[in-house]
């Protein structure tokens, strides 16, 4: 692992988890069953709630696991994971397929 990749264990994502988090701006990574990203993605200033806004979100939309950092700098982090994330496996994951433009290269 890169330093700047989510070091954190994937946990269920259920209301109940969401609903633990605190309403603070973020990043956030989703994964399916197996542990591999789907989404990388953040919670800006205009999520009502944060970080459980946007992850309640991706609990309607199927997610079912997720991990997570709270950060002012959201965006600059954002483009971190997302550029980790490239490097370290050749490819965005499928939900951020059309990011792929807005971010630079990284060589960890």
């Amino acid at each position: 692992m890169a330093a700047v990749d989510l070091d954190k264990p994937f946990v269920e994502l259920t209301s109940e988890t969401i609903a633990a988090l605190p309403a603070q701006l973020g990043v956030y990574e989703v994964a399916d069953q197996s542990g591999d990203v789907t989404h990388i993605g953040y919670a800006g200033g205009r999520e009502q709630f944060g970080i459980r806004t946007a992850l309640e979100r991706e609990l309607a939309a199927g997610a079912t696991q997720f991990r997570h950092e709270i950060t002012h700098g959201y965006m600059t982090r954002w483009h971190e994971l997302l550029m980790a994330h490239m490097a370290r496996t050749g490819v965005l994951p499928a939900a951020n397929a059309g990011d792929a433009n807005r971010i630079g290269t990284l060589s960890p």
